[in-house]
């Protein structure tokens, strides 16, 4: 019986160096064979993500003309996406959900303040920027933790991903499933399969499940997990630079059996800053006999990516 690996970031984090040798080997292991881990520990505080979630389900509840004043003209990377704007890659039905997205507040002497859009801040729901602005603070440090400790499995510098991901484009994604009466749901489905863009996702809890990851045998696999942990997938950009050792895998959000019921989720993802090259890691180079992909920088390929899916023409 397949099981996504329960990992804890805590004892990565405060164990001994047996501890954090283990850590390093369960999550490149499990990276390497799911696409996907859980940590059952970690340092994002729950209130937080409880808070967060509450905010949340306020923001979506408010009519669609007052969401749809916050709809930005750059593909979707800041503020709301109305509901079927999105579709995964290759497929032309749209996904039953509409989000907001949340991204780094750059200091104005950072090299990419003009380049990344703005933050678009709802002011119907007046807590939800203090709220958020902490919780991708908290987020963006737990990364940071992970990808140090996913580094050391690729045998990169300590410094490597943090050096990468330093004021980069990483942004929380707020989406709300909303029920499926009355959709297309032999076509269309709330996320239907894909792989991310970035080089990790980190998900924060969701209120319902439906999350599965496709086997490398064709049949999909249930990703259960539970309030207070965090599930941790690869994305393309982490399978470019390690020539598919870690690979990105397909996964899909399906349908509710109660067409009834909503599903909230936030997923955290990790993007390097724009300028950052992706190019293979010198340890994965020959992996599997595999010619490494040519470089690009992450603002290009998050680009073509964004182009791919609908988000932008």
């Amino acid at each position: 019986m397949r099981k996504v690996p329960e990992l804890s970031l805590l004892s990565y984090v405060h164990g001994t160096q047996n501890d954090k040798v283990k850590f390093v080997n369960d999550i490149f292991g499990g990276l390497k064979d799911y696409g996907f881990i859980i940590l059952k520990d970690h340092t994002v505080e729950q209130k937080k993500i409880d808070r967060a979630y509450e905010l949340v389900k306020e923001f979506f509840d408010l009519p669609l003309e007052t969401k749809i004043k916050y709809k930005g003209n750059n593909g979707g990377q800041r503020g709301y996406t109305p509901f079927k704007t999105e579709h995964a890659k290759d497929n032309k039905n749209p996904d039953l959900k509409e989000f907001w997205h949340v991204g780094r507040e750059l200091a104005a002497t950072s090299a990419y303040k003009g380049v990344y859009p703005e933050n678009v801040w709802p002011t119907e729901v007046a807590e939800l920027k203090k709220t958020f602005i902490e919780l991708y603070e908290a987020m963006d440090a737990t990364s940071v933790t992970l990808l140090e400790a996913i580094g050391k499995g690729l045998d990169v510098p300590s410094d490597y991903f943090s050096n990468m991901i330093h004021d980069g484009n990483s942004i929380i994604r707020m989406i709300h499933y909303p029920p499926t009466k009355g959709q297309d749901t032999k076509n269309s489905i709330r996320a239907a399969a894909h792989e991310d863009i970035n080089l990790i996702t980190m998900l924060v809890g969701a209120t319902d499940s439906g999350l599965q990851l496709l086997e490398r045998d064709g049949t999909w696999l249930d990703v259960e997990s539970r309030p207070g942990e965090i599930v941790v997938d690869t994305g393309d950009m982490m399978s470019r630079i390690t020539n598919n050792v870690l690979p990105s895998t397909t996964h899909r959000v399906i349908n509710p059996s109660d067409d009834g019921s909503a599903r909230f989720s936030m997923p955290f993802f990790v993007h390097p800053h724009s300028n950052a090259i992706l190019k293979c890691i010198p340890s994965c180079e020959s992996a599997g006999g595999r010619t490494p992909q040519p470089e690009i920088t992450a603002g290009e390929f998050l680009t073509q990516r964004l182009r791919e899916i609908g988000l932008i023409k």
